[in-house]
């Protein structure tokens, strides 16, 4: 059974759009603990599609924007996510061949997702914060819009 992530200050690594994408996989982790064991496969594939689909995509997004402020541990922080992108995919290839994998996928996310952020993206943020103050910026032609763009849309 996956018990709910309760969002806190603790979890925030003080970049706003980081931690609005770690808001929403939490809200993606807690969808999932509401369906619970008894949902109907099809609404519980269709989430955890969502949720690999979007954690993919900040994955991409965090990456391209460490690139960009010339983070030196790049190549670490995408070891570490490509590492957890293949327990996922093998997650999901036993989800797709029948197994019931809904606790397992929520469980992993919960751990990985609040450790991650506690050492590995505490890690990257104040380079971020000094070398792309235009971060927390919201002029649509900025690096961080377009890039939002690219990724999200």
């Amino acid at each position: 059974m996956i018990s709910k992530v309760t969002w806190s200050e603790e979890l925030e690594i003080g970049i706003n759009v980081i931690d609005n994408q770690h808001r929403r996989i939490v809200d993606y982790i807690n969808v999932l603990a509401d369906l619970g064991e008894d949902a109907p496969r099809a609404q519980v594939a269709e989430l955890i599609d969502s949720l690999v689909d979007y954690t993919y995509s900040h994955f991409a997004f965090e990456e391209a924007l460490m690139e960009e402020a010339g983070y030196e541990y790049l190549t670490v922080h995408q070891r570490t996510h490509e590492a957890f992108n293949q327990r996922v995919q093998d997650l999901h290839q036993r989800f797709q061949t029948g197994e019931q994998i809904g606790s397992e996928i929520g469980q992993l996310l919960q751990t990985w997702l609040i450790n991650h952020i506690m050492d590995d993206d505490r890690s990257y943020a104040p380079v971020v914060k000094r070398e792309m103050p235009v971060v927390e910026a919201h002029d649509s032609g900025n690096w961080l819009s377009r890039t939002l763009h690219r990724f999200f849309n």
